[in-house]
């Protein structure tokens, strides 16, 4: 079953956890100094912040494949919606290991589709810095 996928940008990431910990009644799944996510069932959603500097807010929407064969689906999906794809591929970000497909619809919204396989011990993977900056070049 897929799992839907939201990414906010924050100025004060512990205010953020404070506040995202009160409204879901869970702290994070995942804590680290720069990025929090909590992996909730009730609503089954992937809820992720990262402490960057600049615009604030919504970074991308996304949806989160539970399989390899379910990433396939939604990679066909996304070819017959149309729009700006970027495949990314196997790539380190967000403290995991995931193969990645980004899409911007109409309205100019990056959407991510991944597989996520693993952790890693590192916010990015060799290219330092361009986590989730698939989403910024699919929009150019």
């Amino acid at each position: 079953m897929k799992r839907m996928h939201v990414m906010l940008s924050v100025k004060d990431l512990d205010e953020a956890v404070k506040f995202y910990s009160a409204l879901f009644d869970s702290a994070p799944t995942v804590a680290k100094p720069d990025y929090a996510k909590w992996t909730l069932e009730d609503p089954r959603v992937n809820f992720s912040l990262a402490e960057r500097p600049g615009a604030h807010g919504i970074e991308h929407l996304g949806i989160q494949a539970e399989t390899a064969g379910e990433l396939d689906e939604l990679r066909a999906r996304i070819a017959k919606a149309g729009g700006t794809v970027k495949d990314e591929g196997k790539t380190t970000c967000c403290y995991a290991k995931s193969d990645k497909t980004w899409v911007v619809d109409a309205q100019g919204v990056a959407w991510e589709a991944f597989h996520t396989s693993g952790s890693a011990p590192a916010y990015y993977g060799e290219k330092h810095g361009e986590c989730c900056q698939a989403a910024v070049v699919a929009k150019e």
